[in-house]
């Protein structure tokens, strides 16, 4: 269990699950929470199918027939010592279990209960199964996202999943925790992506209810759509990302690729087509670290594309911390940062019920 960080002596049960819960508990335990995660029987200490090395570091589970009596009261002899709780399931699966917010909260009342679904508590779709593509499908984000000859690109599992639902569940946690502090009662956190994906699209409707964006892909100021804010094919095959939205960093890229800004007005969107045509055979004439190189100084923003493992071994990263390697494998460092901390890598651990009881009754 992790000892160390801004979070150390707040005490978590993680019911296992997947998506966002084990990100989530990874990133309270990378700052000290200590976290027993409760599994089935016959569980790996390590599931490298589900990314565990990575997502199940700094904590110990516990194995607990959650369908079994006994087991069940011994998971809520944890929750009575614990602050906070998270669980994935769809919903009334914990209250069946014997485990929802209502049992728990009669063995803790101050218990910041931590729900994490795809589409919420309640709804029409509450109890459909879903994934990261599906809640970005039905929030309207989705068909934002890519080539605008091509279907909707889903952007990995970043959006939905991780972003609208490790984050929110997150902060959502912290808040209940934080009020509790206050003198508060315990809390139900109702973390739903489909109610969180929207919120991360605050800025397009904002811009949308304005006429600033466009309901086509590859037509706006962030998508592609401008000439200064997209992607290059180079010589070698590679590519460079370019975000020179405002004048003075557009000025900057345009001399750095050897075109004259003037000849190019950057809001003339009749000019684009041509100012695109002309960046991208610039791009062309050298290679992406040719290209990279030649932009590592200055404010033009514009930056190589790099692969996961190249992304590691930058100076930046480097300097930063910002990665660890373990072998062959490469995982992120703590975030955000406080002050000088440094991470604190544990392996996942196994730990006997009664030893974990022990531990949080000191």
């Amino acid at each position: 269990m992790s000892a160390s960080g801004i979070l150390s002596g707040v005490k978590i049960v993680e019911f296992d699950g997947l998506g966002p819960i084990p990100l989530c508990a990874m990133m309270l335990a990378d700052h000290g929470a200590e976290i027993v995660r409760i599994v089935r029987p016959g569980s790996p200490v390590t599931d490298n199918e589900v990314g565990g090395a990575i997502l199940h570091r700094n904590r110990a589970s516990v194995e607990l027939d959650l369908k079994s009596p006994s087991d069940r009261a011994r998971a809520l002899d944890l929750v009575a010592r614990a602050d906070a709780a998270l669980e994935g399931f769809r919903p009334g699966v914990m209250e069946r279990l014997g485990l929802g917010p209502e049992a728990c909260h009669a063995r803790n009342p101050c218990l910041v209960y931590g729900r994490m679904t795809g589409w919420g508590q309640t709804g029409p779709l509450a109890n459909r199964a879903g994934h990261d593509i599906n809640y970005l499908a039905m929030s309207g984000a989705l068909a934002l996202m890519g080539s605008p000859d091509r279907p909707p690109s889903p952007p990995l599992n970043l959006v939905a999943d991780y972003a609208g639902g490790t984050l929110f569940l997150a902060f959502g946690v912290i808040a209940g925790l934080l009020d509790v502090a206050r003198g508060g009662k315990g809390h139900v956190v109702d973390a739903a992506m489909c109610d969180a994906v929207p919120v991360l699209l605050s800025l397009m409707h904002a811009l949308r209810a304005t006429g600033q964006w466009k309901d086509r892909r590859g037509a706006n100021l962030l998508d592609g759509g401008r000439p200064f804010y997209r992607c290059y094919k180079c010589k070698d095959g590679g590519f460079i990302a370019v975000g020179a939205l405002e004048p003075q960093f557009f000025r900057l890229f345009m001399h750095g690729i050897g075109l004259d800004p003037g000849a190019f007005p950057q809001d003339d969107e009749a000019c684009w087509p041509v100012m695109t045509d002309a960046i991208a055979a610039r791009f062309r004439e050298k290679t992406r670290d040719e290209w990279g190189l030649l932009f590592s100084d200055g404010d033009a923003c514009v930056s190589p594309v790099l692969g996961v493992d190249e992304a590691a071994q930058t100076l930046h990263a480097q300097a930063r911390g910002i990665f660890r390697r373990d072998g062959d494998r490469i995982e992120a460092t703590r975030a955000p940062r406080f002050g000088n901390e440094t991470t604190v890598f544990e392996p996942p651990s196994r730990l006997g019920i009664d030893d974990a009881l022990a531990r949080w009754s000191q």
